[in-house]
């Protein structure tokens, strides 16, 4: 949605949506994303519909299809496959096709490729072009947006990475060529493992310094003073979202296919999904402190999106938080000023309506990913709190 509202302001843009009702919703001016809210549709450039007919009156074909992970965590590409075959049976002679779904390196050569061939008999140089950009958007980010941030793309030839690069010019300051598809869809593999490892690194160095009685926060505000090579990271209940915690598996799987055993980075995986563990034994460790136990205690989650100050709940540690305590026998209740509800395998979960109402019922408290609101208001919050539960607070991942 994003990229979409971006190249309206300088093309006729089609957006197309298999959800009919976001559909009408979108074509009606409403914005069902947060924090695109405040942007308004140029109808006149930006026309959204679910009929995949229409793909024959675009000279760019751009598949932002989301791809997640099987439950064995394999790659699960259907969103892309089934994306492919509905392009290629109304794909024409002289379009122009660009993956920017997160995936592994070859997908386009050995995945795209095929299936945009196999359908209506065109051939890839010869009757259309192909291009691969991963996609660069971190949301809730006020600094970087789509305009700003240097976009890569790579192709099978120059000349089509050249055309790749002639589309997004006019609304990105500054394109990164590189040599081929397998290269672009690295760049994004090694920008979200390395965010991975370096997030698993600060969480399994917050568990030893807890033990150790080393408060980790002070510990990274000082090594920030550091003027070069440290990049501060910090603690938290893992990590979430549609790309980090999968690119690790992703990258993984594809190893795997070259003979090759992922062993660190299939540890860092391990460790940020560990710390969903730790936020329920530091729940232990805290409820003794006023002497309860998990089992019937009044928890109250607060921050149900994978990162602060946004609504996007994929792949949220809220969420395996949640269940790990129903699993215990807790009660729980929810509270986030972005998100309405969070679905789980226990059902969906609904946001109270205020924070003071939730903060008096709770016996002990999990700020999950520190939203600035909260940050702001924290001592405002505590003095709702009785003394007893100041006790029982976890801000993003650490006892207070």
């Amino acid at each position: 949605m994003r990229l979409a509202f971006s190249f309206s302001k300088k093309f006729k843009v089609i957006g197309f949506e298999t959800n009919k009702e976001k559909v009408v919703k979108l074509n009606n001016g409403e914005i069902y994303i947060k924090s695109l809210e405040k942007k308004k549709i140029n109808h006149d450039n930006f026309k959204i519909t679910y009929n995949f007919n229409n793909i024959k009156r675009c000279n760019f074909i751009i598949i932002c299809f989301p791809t997640p992970s099987k439950p064995d965590k394999t790659p699960d590409l259907s969103f892309v496959k089934e994306s492919a075959r509905l392009i290629g049976k109304n794909l024409k002679k002289n379009q122009f096709v660009i993956l920017e779904s997160t995936t592994y390196p070859g997908t386009t050569k050995e995945i795209l490729i095929p299936i945009l061939e196999e359908e209506n008999g065109l051939k890839i140089g010869k009757d259309f072009g192909i291009a691969y950009s991963p996609e660069r958007v971190d949301p809730g980010n006020k600094k970087f947006g789509i305009e700003n941030t240097p976009k890569v793309v790579g192709s099978i030839n120059s000349e089509f990475c050249e055309t790749a690069a002639f589309l997004y010019g006019p609304i990105v300051k500054r394109i990164v060529k590189v040599s081929n598809c397998e290269t672009a869809e690295a760049v994004k593999m090694l920008e979200n493992v390395f965010r991975n490892v370096d997030i698993a690194l600060i969480n399994e160095l917050a568990i030893i310094f807890e033990k150790m009685e080393i408060n980790i926060w002070e510990t990274i505000e000082a090594s920030k003073t550091k003027p070069y090579e440290f990049m501060p990271f910090y603690p938290g209940p893992g990590v979430g979202g549609h790309c980090i915690p999968l690119d690790s598996y992703y990258i993984s799987y594809r190893a795997k296919q070259f003979g090759l055993i992922p062993r660190f980075i299939k540890t860092v995986g391990e460790i940020n999904d560990f710390m969903t563990i730790h936020m329920i034994n530091l729940a232990e460790k805290g409820l003794k402190k006023i002497n309860k136990i998990l089992k019937n205690s009044k928890i109250a989650i607060l921050e149900l999106a994978y990162k602060p100050d946004i609504d996007d709940t994929r792949k949220s540690p809220a969420i395996r938080i949640i269940e790990e305590l129903i699993e215990r026998n807790t009660e729980i209740k929810v509270y986030d000023p972005h998100v309405k509800s969070v679905r789980t395998n226990f059902g969906e979960f609904y946001s109270e309506e205020n924070i003071e109402g939730i903060l008096k019922w709770a016996e002990y408290i999990i700020f999950v990913t520190s939203y600035s609101v909260f940050k702001e208001n924290i001592g405002k919050y505590l003095t709702i709190l009785d003394n007893k539960t100041k006790e029982t607070i976890i801000i993003n991942g650490v006892n207070i």
